[in-house]
């Protein structure tokens, strides 16, 4: 098995019209794009970071090939947060966008709408989770954010029964078994339509495992792990564990299944002739804590490493396979897509640029992420506090409401069993990460305000489960026209 590393666990301007050639890799030509989104996968669980638990042979290759970040971070570990950052390119305090189920106002520029623009093809397939007008509600182009091809719905995790609408009409649909199968045979369809287009494309597929449920599995796959024999974590306390192995019997099979779906992505980029001129995205919205400090299964939004980080690959034409240590968060990715794309930056991007890196730059290691969470719902009472963080190639440092919380030295300790807050041996390395902190708080006008003042600036209203109501017909909320910093 692989050894473990210490793993995270100017104003737009369009290109002219007819100004893109067919994309063939070479320098000067612009690339297609293809993204995988898991939901819920966690950094640490591929075999190529290490887990000997799960088997993801095809992920393991492409690691191969690929740059690995191997210290991603999701800048709010909670889904439709993350979705408007890697969407926008921005961060939760500026979008308002720092809850489930929220709506992505039309006033946002979009990665679609910015690659569209420039002449690409744009194509979505999958989970949504960012129209914030019901989870089963039919979403109509004007609010799809740029995506032309649409076979989608806001969020379904009925896995063998998913629903979705596809193109202008309202119909529901529903996904035919288990459904990253079937978008995936419906992703290599429209992969091996488009392989002779004369405009590049984006092709974004979305899938919604391996978010629970555990269990709703394809036919075998509920066969292929023994919760007795899952290895967990050592910072899984002994309450959680019988749970934890049951609950990671399920987690694991639904991440050997989605495997099986990047490989089929892989083979059919291959075998069309795409591969040599297509970026191929892999990453995950967030983590899954199973077990460990004492957080349920199915919990995320927290700070620890199982919650916080993602698995991130990137092959690219001409970029040299290697690992990456380089902290990385969701906002830098549309930028560095972007830029490797040739295609114009628009002003309002608040990530950074990391293309360089793509394309072999040495390992920027000075560099911190920032990542947090501004109202926690459906969380563990004891750790349900708002908290703004910083990942560094050694060091986890979180800043609770009421000051410094976490720090943890992520090369010596990366189940991050030890918390250096109070131990006078690390004061100075407390107080240069706490500067850092704010350094980066600072950048994006963020005064770390409780929980409330955001919920008053932008507007919300709560459902009793903590966050914006899941029901169709409930009043869209996005944020309020008050967008200015603290």
């Amino acid at each position: 098995m692989p050894r473990l590393e210490t793993q995270c666990m100017s104003e737009y301007t369009p290109a002219p019209s007819g100004s893109f050639d067919a994309p063939t890799g070479r320098p000067g030509r612009h690339p297609n794009i293809v993204i995988l989104l898991a939901d819920q996968w966690r950094a640490s669980a591929t075999g190529y970071a290490g887990d000997r638990n799960v088997r993801t042979p095809n992920l393991d290759r492409l690691a191969d090939r690929s740059v690995n970040f191997r210290n991603a971070v999701s800048v709010c570990p909670v889904c439709t947060p993350y979705r408007a950052a890697l969407m926008t390119g921005r961060y939760p305090t500026s979008t308002g966008m720092f809850l489930n189920d929220l709506y992505l106002p039309s006033s946002e520029l979009c990665m679609a709408e910015m690659l569209g623009r420039a002449g690409y093809e744009t194509a979505y397939i999958g989970k949504w989770h960012l129209d914030g007008h019901g989870r089963d509600t039919y979403i109509p182009p004007e609010r799809r954010q740029g995506w032309d091809h649409w076979k989608a719905a806001e969020c379904d995790h009925n896995y063998l029964k998913s629903h979705y609408y596809q193109g202008a009409d309202p119909t529901k649909r529903y996904w035919d078994g288990y459904d990253a199968f079937a978008q995936t045979a419906d992703a290599r369809a429209w992969l091996r339509d488009h392989q002779t287009s004369r405009r590049p494309f984006v092709l974004f597929v979305s899938y919604g495992t391996p978010h629970f449920p555990h269990f709703q599995l394809p036919p075998g796959y509920d066969r292929l792990y023994e919760a007795e024999h899952i290895r967990l974590h050592p910072n899984v306390p002994e309450a959680m564990r019988e749970a934890a192995r049951r609950e990671s019997a399920g987690y694991y099979a639904h991440c050997e299944a989605l495997d099986r779906c990047v490989g089929e992505i892989v083979a059919t980029l291959d075998e069309t002739g795409l591969t040599a001129s297509t970026i191929l995205v892999f990453t995950s919205d967030h983590g899954e804590m199973m077990g460990s400090h004492g957080c349920p299964p199915y919990t995320k939004q927290v700070p620890w490493s199982e919650s916080a980080c993602v698995p991130l690959l990137i092959r690219a034409p001409g970029a040299p396979a290697r690992s990456v240590a380089a902290p990385i968060n969701t906002t830098d990715i549309l930028p560095t897509l972007l830029s490797m794309a040739g295609v114009n930056k628009p002003g309002s991007l608040e990530g950074e640029d990391l293309s360089s890196v793509v394309m072999g730059a040495p390992d920027p290691t000075d560099r911190a992420a920032l990542y947090m969470l501004m109202s926690p719902f459906h969380g563990v009472k004891r750790y349900d506090a708002e908290y703004r963080a910083i990942r560094t190639v050694e060091h986890t440092y979180v800043r609770g409401i009421t000051g410094p919380w976490l720090l943890y030295d992520d090369l010596r300790d990366p189940f991050q069993t030890r918390n250096l807050i109070g131990s006078p041996r690390h004061d100075a390395i407390r107080a240069a990460l706490d500067r850092r902190l704010s350094e980066e708080l600072a950048r994006i006008g963020d005064g770390f305000r409780p929980r409330q003042h955001y919920l008053d600036r932008f507007g919300y209203e709560i459902a009793a489960h903590g966050s914006i109501s899941y029901a169709a017909g409930a009043r869209p909320q996005s944020p309020r026209a008050r967008r200015g910093k603290d």
